[in-house]
This record gives C-alpha cells, sequence and structure tokens, in this order.
C-alpha cells in the first residue's frame, strides 16, 4: 500500500483529500504546516508527498528544498498543490524541487492520474523528476 504524506493547513481540504485517498488504498499521513511535513517526510518516508505551498511556520516551496537537499528525503517525489495559478507558478514549483504541480480547487481524478505517474516513475531505485534534472546538469539547485 503506497504512503502518501499530505501536507495541507486547510483542516476541510486535509480531511476531504486524506479521506478519498484512504478509499483508493493509499496510507496517509497528515500534517499541518511546515515544520510537520519536514518532520513526518524523515519519520514516514512516504512514497509521495502531496504539498500545499502556502504553509504556516514554513512554507512549502522551503520545506520541498529542505526535503529535496537531504540525502534521506531527496527521492520522495513531491506534488505541489497550490491555488497559486498564475503564469509561471508551475515552474517556481519545479525550481523548487518539486516533481509535479497540480491546482486547486483540486481535480481528484486529475490529482489521483497524476500521483499514480509519479508512484510509476519513481519506484525504489529510481531517482526522482527532479534529481534527474539535476544529475543532467540542469541549473536548479535544492539549497536557497
Amino acid at each position: 500500500m503506497p504512503r502518501i504524506l499530505l501536507v495541507e493547513d486547510n483542516e476541510l481540504n486535509r480531511d476531504m483529500l486524506s479521506r478519498r485517498l484512504e478509499r483508493r488504498g493509499y496510507q496517509v499521513s497528515l500534517a499541518q504546516d511546515g515544520r510537520q511535513a519536514i518532520h513526518l517526510g524523515h519519520s514516514v518516508q512516504p512514497d509521495l508527498i502531496l504539498m500545499d505551498m502556502s504553509l504556516p511556520e514554513i512554507d512549502g516551496w522551503e520545506v520541498t528544498r529542505c526535503l529535496k537537499a537531504d540525502e534521506g528525503t531527496r527521492t520522495i517525489p513531491i506534488l505541489a498543490l497550490t491555488a497559486h495559478a498564475l503564469t509561471g507558478d508551475r515552474e517556481k514549483a519545479i525550481l523548487a524541487g518539486c516533481d509535479d504541480y497540480d491546482t486547486k480547487p483540486v481535480d481528484f481524478m486529475r490529482l489521483l492520474a497524476k500521483i499514480e505517474t509519479l508512484l510509476r516513475t519513481t519506484a525504489p531505485g529510481e531517482a526522482s523528476l527532479s534529481d534527474q534534472r539535476v544529475s543532467h546538469g540542469g541549473e536548479e539547485h535544492a539549497g536557497s
């Protein structure tokens, strides 16, 4: 059963998404702020992280950079979930280290397709998309 860390500060969104993911057979751990996300990223070692970008404590951009900079968590795929849908926001998420991006309000079937794609393409032992970009000479950097 794949493990997903859902990082979301809005209780209604967190509850709705976690219940729908669990019904689809995922084991879901929850974080409501950036500090919890970093802690659970290390302790739970999820197969994928759904990252809200507007978080209290530490925002999702910085949490992503921290997790991707750490040897123990850098290969975990991170899918940005954000209400930021302006031109350039997808690129900003990818530059922070996210492996994909989706907007709120969540279209659950589209999100599910992205989750399944990321889980297939980042099977154990394979590098995540952001790792592949960095190793191929991309200009992205995990730190700030």
